[in-house]
Protein backbone atom coordinates (compact mmCIF):
# COMPACT_ATOMS: atom_id res chain seq x y z
CA UNK A 1 0.00 0.00 0.00
CA UNK A 2 1.52 3.16 -1.07
CA UNK A 3 1.32 6.16 0.24
CA UNK A 4 0.80 8.01 -2.69
CA UNK A 5 -2.26 5.79 -3.89
CA UNK A 6 -3.67 6.32 -0.82
CA UNK A 7 -3.57 10.02 -0.87
CA UNK A 8 -5.06 9.95 -4.26
CA UNK A 9 -7.86 7.60 -3.20
CA UNK A 10 -8.25 10.83 -0.52
CA UNK A 11 -8.40 13.91 -3.36
CA UNK A 12 -11.97 14.18 -2.78
CA UNK A 13 -12.47 14.55 0.31
CA UNK A 14 -8.96 17.32 0.18
CA UNK A 15 -10.55 19.23 -2.27
CA UNK A 16 -13.64 19.63 -0.04
CA UNK A 17 -11.61 20.43 3.02
CA UNK A 18 -9.51 23.53 0.63
CA UNK A 19 -12.72 24.60 -0.40
CA UNK A 20 -14.14 24.67 3.22
CA UNK A 21 -10.63 26.12 4.55
CA UNK A 22 -11.24 28.91 1.54
CA UNK A 23 -14.98 29.64 2.83
CA UNK A 24 -13.28 30.49 6.26
CA UNK A 25 -11.12 32.64 5.29
CA UNK A 26 -13.56 34.55 3.17
CA UNK A 27 -15.66 34.75 6.42
CA UNK A 28 -12.59 36.19 8.61
CA UNK A 29 -11.74 38.96 6.13
CA UNK A 30 -15.35 40.36 6.20
CA UNK A 31 -14.51 40.59 9.65
CA UNK A 32 -11.96 42.10 11.54
CA UNK A 33 -10.39 39.11 13.15
CA UNK A 34 -6.25 39.46 13.75
CA UNK A 35 -4.19 38.47 10.77
CA UNK A 36 -2.81 35.39 12.76
CA UNK A 37 -5.87 34.60 13.86
CA UNK A 38 -6.78 34.50 9.90
CA UNK A 39 -4.09 32.28 9.09
CA UNK A 40 -3.97 29.89 12.43
CA UNK A 41 -7.41 28.60 12.22
CA UNK A 42 -6.78 27.13 8.77
CA UNK A 43 -3.79 25.92 9.21
CA UNK A 44 -4.86 23.51 12.35
CA UNK A 45 -7.89 22.58 10.53
CA UNK A 46 -5.26 21.23 7.62
CA UNK A 47 -2.16 20.31 9.90
CA UNK A 48 -5.27 18.16 12.12
CA UNK A 49 -6.62 16.77 8.98
CA UNK A 50 -3.27 15.29 7.63
CA UNK A 51 -2.28 13.65 11.08
CA UNK A 52 -5.74 11.82 10.62
CA UNK A 53 -4.81 10.74 7.31
CA UNK A 54 -1.44 9.99 8.48
CA UNK A 55 -2.69 8.02 11.46
CA UNK A 56 -5.19 6.29 9.01
CA UNK A 57 -2.98 5.46 6.36
CA UNK A 58 0.07 3.70 8.65
CA UNK A 59 -2.99 1.87 10.54
CA UNK A 60 -4.40 0.18 7.46
CA UNK A 61 -0.89 0.40 5.92
CA UNK A 62 0.36 -2.34 8.47
CA UNK A 63 -2.68 -4.56 8.35
CA UNK A 64 -2.44 -4.72 4.51
CA UNK A 65 1.06 -5.64 4.30
CA UNK A 66 0.94 -8.01 7.05
CA UNK A 67 -2.64 -9.62 5.36
CA UNK A 68 -0.21 -10.14 2.15
CA UNK A 69 2.23 -10.94 3.42
CA UNK A 70 0.44 -14.11 5.19
CA UNK A 71 -1.21 -14.81 2.17
CA UNK A 72 1.89 -15.26 0.11
CA UNK A 73 3.38 -17.97 3.05
CA UNK A 74 0.03 -19.69 2.74
CA UNK A 75 -0.04 -22.88 0.85
CA UNK A 76 -3.69 -22.99 0.98
CA UNK A 77 -5.02 -19.61 0.43
CA UNK A 78 -8.26 -20.03 1.12
CA UNK A 79 -7.17 -20.69 5.11
CA UNK A 80 -6.08 -16.72 5.23
CA UNK A 81 -9.60 -15.59 7.66
CA UNK A 82 -8.68 -18.50 9.96
CA UNK A 83 -5.17 -16.72 10.07
CA UNK A 84 -5.45 -12.95 9.95
CA UNK A 85 -6.58 -10.89 12.88
CA UNK A 86 -10.35 -9.18 11.98
CA UNK A 87 -9.28 -5.16 11.61
CA UNK A 88 -10.34 -2.07 13.73
CA UNK A 89 -11.36 0.36 11.09
CA UNK A 90 -14.72 -0.16 9.26
CA UNK A 91 -13.82 -0.64 5.81
CA UNK A 92 -11.51 -3.62 6.44
CA UNK A 93 -14.23 -4.98 8.77
CA UNK A 94 -17.00 -5.04 6.47
CA UNK A 95 -14.29 -6.64 3.59
CA UNK A 96 -13.19 -9.36 6.50
CA UNK A 97 -16.79 -10.29 7.20
CA UNK A 98 -17.54 -10.27 3.44
CA UNK A 99 -14.52 -12.24 3.23
CA UNK A 100 -15.85 -15.03 5.37
CA UNK A 101 -18.85 -15.05 4.27
CA UNK A 102 -17.49 -15.89 0.85
CA UNK A 103 -14.76 -18.13 2.21
CA UNK A 104 -17.94 -20.13 4.00
CA UNK A 105 -19.98 -20.69 0.69
CA UNK A 106 -16.87 -21.67 -1.01
CA UNK A 107 -16.25 -24.44 1.62
CA UNK A 108 -19.97 -25.15 1.29
CA UNK A 109 -19.43 -25.71 -2.47
CA UNK A 110 -16.19 -27.51 -2.47
CA UNK A 111 -17.56 -30.42 0.04
CA UNK A 112 -20.64 -30.80 -1.96
CA UNK A 113 -18.79 -31.30 -4.82
CA UNK A 114 -16.45 -33.91 -3.08
CA UNK A 115 -19.38 -35.74 -1.72
CA UNK A 116 -20.57 -35.96 -5.18
CA UNK A 117 -17.34 -37.01 -6.19
CA UNK A 118 -16.75 -39.51 -3.38
CA UNK A 119 -20.55 -40.83 -4.17
CA UNK A 120 -19.30 -42.02 -7.65
CA UNK A 121 -16.14 -43.13 -6.88
CA UNK A 122 -17.58 -45.62 -4.69
CA UNK A 123 -20.56 -46.19 -7.37
CA UNK A 124 -17.34 -46.93 -9.82
CA UNK A 125 -15.35 -49.30 -7.54
CA UNK A 126 -18.59 -51.27 -7.08
CA UNK A 127 -19.40 -51.31 -10.39
CA UNK A 128 -16.13 -52.88 -11.22
CA UNK A 129 -15.96 -55.07 -7.95
CA UNK A 130 -19.55 -55.97 -9.93
CA UNK A 131 -17.99 -56.30 -13.57
CA UNK A 132 -15.31 -58.51 -11.99
CA UNK A 133 -17.27 -61.76 -10.97
CA UNK A 134 -18.84 -62.44 -14.89
CA UNK A 135 -15.48 -61.74 -16.23
CA UNK A 136 -14.11 -64.61 -14.57
CA UNK A 137 -16.95 -66.66 -15.02
CA UNK A 138 -16.76 -66.33 -18.82
CA UNK A 139 -13.15 -67.14 -18.31
CA UNK A 140 -14.10 -70.51 -16.55
CA UNK A 141 -16.51 -71.33 -18.91
CA UNK A 142 -13.72 -70.57 -21.74
CA UNK A 143 -11.70 -72.86 -19.73
CA UNK A 144 -13.81 -76.09 -19.29
CA UNK A 145 -14.24 -75.19 -23.64
CA UNK A 146 -11.32 -74.94 -25.51
CA UNK A 147 -11.08 -73.84 -28.85
CA UNK A 148 -9.34 -71.68 -31.29
CA UNK A 149 -12.25 -69.42 -30.83
CA UNK A 150 -12.66 -69.46 -27.14
CA UNK A 151 -8.93 -68.35 -27.05
CA UNK A 152 -9.66 -65.20 -29.30
CA UNK A 153 -12.21 -64.27 -26.90
CA UNK A 154 -10.19 -64.80 -23.73
CA UNK A 155 -7.53 -62.64 -25.47
CA UNK A 156 -10.06 -59.99 -25.79
CA UNK A 157 -11.51 -60.71 -21.90
CA UNK A 158 -8.11 -60.04 -20.56
CA UNK A 159 -7.89 -56.98 -22.65
CA UNK A 160 -11.35 -55.92 -20.91
CA UNK A 161 -9.93 -56.80 -17.03
CA UNK A 162 -6.79 -54.25 -17.78
CA UNK A 163 -9.36 -51.76 -18.73
CA UNK A 164 -11.39 -52.23 -15.55
CA UNK A 165 -8.35 -52.45 -13.38
CA UNK A 166 -7.03 -49.46 -14.81
CA UNK A 167 -10.21 -47.78 -14.03
CA UNK A 168 -10.07 -49.06 -10.44
CA UNK A 169 -6.81 -47.78 -9.78
CA UNK A 170 -7.57 -44.40 -11.40
CA UNK A 171 -10.66 -44.26 -9.46
CA UNK A 172 -8.60 -44.64 -6.06
CA UNK A 173 -5.27 -42.90 -7.49
CA UNK A 174 -5.92 -39.63 -5.20
CA UNK A 175 -6.11 -41.39 -2.27
CA UNK A 176 -3.32 -43.94 -2.60
CA UNK A 177 -2.17 -43.76 1.02
CA UNK A 178 -5.30 -45.02 2.59
CA UNK A 179 -4.97 -48.49 0.39
CA UNK A 180 -1.54 -48.97 0.12
CA UNK A 181 0.78 -51.72 2.54
CA UNK A 182 4.40 -51.22 2.50
CA UNK A 183 6.35 -53.92 3.10
CA UNK A 184 9.92 -56.12 2.56
CA UNK A 185 9.31 -57.88 -1.23
CA UNK A 186 11.52 -59.41 -3.79
CA UNK A 187 11.32 -57.55 -7.25
CA UNK A 188 11.74 -60.67 -8.68
CA UNK A 189 8.16 -62.03 -6.88
CA UNK A 190 6.76 -59.05 -8.37
CA UNK A 191 7.94 -59.22 -11.77
CA UNK A 192 6.45 -62.91 -12.29
CA UNK A 193 3.27 -61.89 -10.75
CA UNK A 194 2.84 -58.95 -13.97
CA UNK A 195 4.29 -61.48 -15.95
CA UNK A 196 2.30 -63.89 -15.23
CA UNK A 197 -1.00 -61.69 -15.61
CA UNK A 198 -0.05 -60.65 -18.81
CA UNK A 199 1.00 -64.03 -19.99
CA UNK A 200 -1.82 -64.95 -23.13
CA UNK A 201 -0.97 -61.43 -24.37
CA UNK A 202 2.73 -62.28 -24.33
CA UNK A 203 2.25 -65.77 -25.71
CA UNK A 204 -0.10 -64.88 -28.02
CA UNK A 205 2.37 -62.20 -29.07
CA UNK A 206 5.31 -64.66 -28.93
CA UNK A 207 7.03 -62.01 -26.60
CA UNK A 208 10.57 -63.42 -25.55
CA UNK A 209 10.91 -62.59 -22.14
CA UNK A 210 14.44 -62.34 -20.21
CA UNK A 211 14.86 -61.99 -16.73
CA UNK A 212 18.25 -61.34 -14.67
CA UNK A 213 19.43 -59.66 -11.26
CA UNK A 214 16.38 -59.64 -9.74
CA UNK A 215 17.04 -60.80 -6.26
CA UNK A 216 16.71 -57.65 -4.63
CA UNK A 217 14.41 -56.61 -2.22
CA UNK A 218 12.89 -53.15 -1.89
CA UNK A 219 9.84 -51.75 0.38
CA UNK A 220 6.80 -50.91 -1.77
CA UNK A 221 3.24 -51.97 -2.06
CA UNK A 222 3.57 -55.10 -4.01
CA UNK A 223 -0.18 -54.36 -5.71
CA UNK A 224 0.34 -50.78 -6.96
CA UNK A 225 3.89 -52.11 -8.39
CA UNK A 226 2.35 -55.16 -10.17
CA UNK A 227 -0.10 -52.40 -11.53
CA UNK A 228 2.41 -50.22 -12.87
CA UNK A 229 3.82 -53.20 -14.31
CA UNK A 230 1.23 -53.90 -16.21
CA UNK A 231 0.84 -50.98 -17.88
CA UNK A 232 4.54 -51.02 -19.06
CA UNK A 233 3.99 -54.78 -20.31
CA UNK A 234 1.12 -53.81 -21.92
CA UNK A 235 2.70 -50.71 -23.86
CA UNK A 236 5.54 -53.05 -24.61
CA UNK A 237 3.31 -55.23 -26.77
CA UNK A 238 1.36 -52.87 -28.10
CA UNK A 239 4.00 -50.53 -29.76
CA UNK A 240 5.76 -53.74 -30.77
CA UNK A 241 7.18 -53.47 -34.14
CA UNK A 242 5.00 -55.27 -37.01
CA UNK A 243 8.53 -57.06 -38.76
CA UNK A 244 10.19 -58.25 -35.35
CA UNK A 245 9.67 -60.25 -32.65
CA UNK A 246 9.18 -58.63 -29.47
CA UNK A 247 11.70 -59.20 -26.47
CA UNK A 248 11.17 -57.36 -23.33
CA UNK A 249 14.40 -57.44 -21.08
CA UNK A 250 13.77 -56.97 -17.34
CA UNK A 251 16.46 -56.62 -14.53
CA UNK A 252 17.77 -54.33 -11.59
CA UNK A 253 21.11 -52.70 -10.50
CA UNK A 254 21.95 -51.39 -6.88
CA UNK A 255 23.22 -47.94 -6.16
CA UNK A 256 24.16 -46.78 -3.09
CA UNK A 257 20.90 -44.41 -2.19
CA UNK A 258 18.48 -46.44 -4.69
CA UNK A 259 17.67 -49.59 -6.52
CA UNK A 260 16.78 -49.28 -9.94
CA UNK A 261 14.54 -51.84 -12.25
CA UNK A 262 14.35 -51.46 -15.67
CA UNK A 263 11.95 -52.66 -18.39
CA UNK A 264 13.52 -52.93 -21.61
CA UNK A 265 11.79 -53.33 -25.15
CA UNK A 266 12.97 -53.38 -28.90
CA UNK A 267 9.68 -51.82 -30.00
CA UNK A 268 8.77 -49.25 -32.46
CA UNK A 269 10.21 -46.46 -29.63
CA UNK A 270 9.45 -43.12 -29.15
CA UNK A 271 10.20 -39.55 -30.69
CA UNK A 272 12.72 -37.24 -28.62
CA UNK A 273 10.72 -34.34 -28.23
CA UNK A 274 7.53 -36.24 -27.16
CA UNK A 275 9.37 -38.01 -24.29
CA UNK A 276 8.60 -35.27 -21.94
CA UNK A 277 5.25 -35.36 -22.39
CA UNK A 278 4.83 -38.88 -22.28
CA UNK A 279 3.30 -38.59 -18.40
CA UNK A 280 1.09 -36.23 -19.54
CA UNK A 281 -2.99 -37.11 -18.86
CA UNK A 282 -4.16 -38.22 -22.29
CA UNK A 283 -1.18 -37.53 -23.98
CA UNK A 284 -0.68 -40.57 -26.86
CA UNK A 285 2.19 -39.28 -29.01
CA UNK A 286 2.72 -39.77 -32.81
CA UNK A 287 2.49 -43.76 -31.78
CA UNK A 288 -1.04 -43.33 -30.18
CA UNK A 289 -2.16 -41.29 -33.43
CA UNK A 290 -1.16 -43.15 -36.29
CA UNK A 291 -1.25 -46.71 -35.06
CA UNK A 292 -4.50 -48.47 -34.54
CA UNK A 293 -3.53 -49.49 -31.11
CA UNK A 294 -6.26 -46.82 -30.14
CA UNK A 295 -3.96 -45.62 -27.00
CA UNK A 296 -6.00 -43.75 -23.87
CA UNK A 297 -2.42 -41.82 -22.87
CA UNK A 298 -3.96 -42.96 -19.09
CA UNK A 299 -1.45 -45.79 -18.33
CA UNK A 300 1.78 -43.91 -17.82
CA UNK A 301 -0.42 -41.30 -16.62
CA UNK A 302 -1.56 -43.42 -13.61
CA UNK A 303 1.97 -45.46 -13.48
CA UNK A 304 3.45 -41.89 -13.05
CA UNK A 305 1.25 -40.76 -10.10
CA UNK A 306 1.42 -44.02 -8.13
CA UNK A 307 4.69 -43.55 -7.84
CA UNK A 308 4.59 -39.95 -7.02
CA UNK A 309 2.49 -41.40 -4.07
CA UNK A 310 4.51 -44.15 -3.03
CA UNK A 311 8.01 -42.39 -3.43
CA UNK A 312 9.40 -43.98 -6.56
CA UNK A 313 11.25 -42.18 -9.71
CA UNK A 314 10.15 -43.23 -12.66
CA UNK A 315 12.05 -42.14 -16.10
CA UNK A 316 11.54 -43.29 -19.91
CA UNK A 317 14.39 -43.42 -22.17
CA UNK A 318 13.31 -44.30 -25.92
CA UNK A 319 14.95 -44.10 -29.55
CA UNK A 320 12.66 -44.37 -31.95
CA UNK A 321 12.86 -47.87 -34.23
CA UNK A 322 15.17 -49.12 -31.52
CA UNK A 323 13.35 -49.28 -28.66
CA UNK A 324 11.81 -47.82 -24.94
CA UNK A 325 13.46 -48.51 -21.43
CA UNK A 326 11.23 -47.54 -18.72
CA UNK A 327 13.10 -47.68 -14.87
CA UNK A 328 11.62 -47.78 -11.13
CA UNK A 329 14.08 -46.27 -8.94
CA UNK A 330 12.57 -47.09 -5.36
CA UNK A 331 14.82 -45.25 -2.53
CA UNK A 332 17.10 -47.01 0.22
CA UNK A 333 15.24 -47.02 3.69
CA UNK A 334 12.45 -44.63 2.23
CA UNK A 335 9.93 -46.85 3.89
CA UNK A 336 9.84 -48.46 7.57
CA UNK A 337 9.34 -52.39 6.95
CA UNK A 338 5.36 -53.65 8.02
CA UNK A 339 5.44 -56.85 8.95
Amino acid sequence: MKFKDFIKDKLPTIFLLLFGLITIEIFLMIYSFGTWIKFYIPIVIFVLYFIGILIEYFIKRSYYFKFEDTLKELEDKYLITEIIKRPNFLEGKISYDNLVQINKSMLENVNKYKYLQEDYKEYIELWIHEIKLPIATSKMIIENNKSPIMNNIDEELDKVENYVEQALFYARSNTVEKDYYIKKIILKDIVNESIKKNKNALIAERVSIDLHDLDISVNTDSKWIIFILNQIIQNSVKYRKNDDSLKIEMYSKKQKENITLYIKDNGIGMKNNELERVFEKGFTGTNGRTSNKKSTGIGLYLCKKLCDKLGIAINVNSEEGVGTVVSLIFPKGSFIEMN
